[in-house]
């Protein structure tokens, strides 16, 4: 297996007597390599905490997360995380976004000749001298998918990478995102609260219970992509609100 999360829990400490967060209990999940995994849930449910402890910047508190066989313990470049707010400097070019990553790694001679191809890939070869402030939402999210995949890692985490994009750029993003993927074969690892986002992206679905986040529906989508609203979609589409509605915590 690719990637196992085995019996994970995770808790977080708080406030001396308040009661510590039970963010993640129990859980078991596998990814394949090269899938295209979407993860949705309610909000609050600990789907980012997942990430993040994939990515290696959060620890388990029991259990094990293994990569290839081997226990994650702490970030690497095989694993690289897309935020949901951008994480671009603002002081540098385009360019020097992208090779960041790359020259951090030991990369130095390679590292413009693979940032402009990777930015080549996301149509931004014309924009390699800007500066952030400069871009739209848009371009800023593929900028971040460049760097992410200059540094041809193992697994694409992607947490809400589309929330704060207009609905014209999201469609277009969405499909930079399955040209990617279909390219570079890449595990791809999705967050997002946005069930469309999921019905046409998606290899496969996983629906989080309410926090502590636990596997409660796995629905494989066995379509080619790209994907229309058709009336399978649409049909799956109702039965995961129906899902999520029924999973939202009480109050």
């Amino acid at each position: 297996m690719f990637l196992e999360i085995r019996d994970v829990t995770k808790v977080f400490r708080t406030a001396e007597n308040k009661e510590p967060i039970i963010a993640v209990k129990g859980l078991n999940m596998n990814v394949n390599k090269g899938e295209f995994l979407c993860i949705i849930g309610p909000v609050g449910c600990g789907k980012s905490t997942v990430l993040n402890m994939i990515a290696g910047f959060e620890r388990p508190t029991k259990g094990k997360i293994l990569l290839e066989g081997l226990e994650v313990r702490g970030p690497g470049t095989d694993r690289i995380m897309v935020f949901q707010e951008s994480t671009l400097f603002p002081w540098m070019t385009v360019l020097q976004n992208v090779e960041f990553g790359l020259r951090l790694k030991g990369l130095t001679e390679e590292a413009t000749r693979k940032a402009k191809k990777y930015l080549s890939i996301m149509g931004l070869e014309n924009f390699c001298h800007l500066r952030p402030h400069e871009l739209s939402g848009g371009m800023k999210r593929k900028v971040e998918l460049a760097r992410a995949l200059a540094l041809e890692p193992k697994i694409l985490l992607m947490d809400e990478p589309l929330s704060y994009i207009d609905a014209i750029s999201k469609q277009m993003l969405m499909d930079e995102i399955l040209k990617m993927w279909k390219r570079s074969k890449i595990t791809v690892i999705y967050v997002t609260h946005d069930i469309d986002e999921a019905l046409l992206l998606a290899d496969r679905i996983i629906i989080f219970t309410s926090r502590p986040a636990r596997v409660r529906t796995e629905i494989t989508l066995h379509s080619p992509k790209p994907r229309d609203i058709s009336d399978d979609i649409l049909h799956l589409k109702k039965s995961l609100m129906k899902e999520l509605i029924e999973n939202q915590p009480s109050r």
